[in-house]
């Protein structure tokens, strides 16, 4: 019955990561969009067809610049360690906030960010370690996920020595911001520190 279970939750976390990037955004809008249709503000003076759409933005904004000062982290801590604290929720939680790379080291999904050399050998992709092995003769290899841009949940899996990657200094999540974002963010090029295997 454990292992049911734990298939269960396999495939539901791969599938809201598969879904979350697009399908979330769409279902939010839309929801939000039918949601101030049908209510009290469809009636006044000031709406609009897209009122919804700008809504979000709005909303996204200022969710954004609340966070980014002191008062608003200090608020998204609390809501962060109240939610991972919810019962069943929030296992879930934790694993969605780890897989979308607000987690990181040996604990989390993502370890570090790093460039990875590309199939055409003339430029170089942005992966996330994932784990450390060791191959039948004992040689150290890295696990690298290589995201597709814009949508992170899909990509290639490799398995290199450590000499074929190049560290970065960026964290997780704003290695995830850049793909998403199709490199327009933030893409920190600087290298990171070397981690000892």
């Amino acid at each position: 019955m454990e292992g049911l279970w734990q298939h269960i939750y396999k495939n539901l976390i791969a599938g809201v990561v598969a879904l979350l990037p697009i399908g979330g955004t769409i279902l939010g809008i839309v929801w939000l969009e039918f949601t101030i249709a049908e209510s009290w503000l469809a009636q006044q003076a000031f709406y609009f067809p897209g009122l919804g759409l700008l809504a979000v933005i709005v909303v996204i904004y200022l969710v954004g610049l609340a966070v980014s000062t002191f008062l608003g982290r200090w608020a998204w801590s609390l809501v962060d360690t109240l939610l991972k604290h919810l019962p069943l929720l929030g296992s879930l939680y934790a694993t969605l906030k780890q897989i979308l790379g607000y987690g990181e080291g040996d604990e989390a999904v993502f370890e570090k960010a790093v460039f990875v050399r590309s199939r055409e050998n003339d430029a170089e992709e942005l992966g996330l370690i994932t784990n450390r092995l060791e191959d039948p003769t004992g040689a150290p290899k890295v696990v690298v996920f290589v995201p597709g841009s814009p949508n992170p949940s899909t990509g290639r899996l490799l398995v290199l020595d450590e000499s074929e990657i190049r560290p970065l200094g960026m964290k997780v999540n704003d290695a995830l911001t850049a793909l998403v974002s199709v490199g327009k963010s933030g893409l920190d090029l600087s290298p990171g520190m070397e981690k000892a295997v």
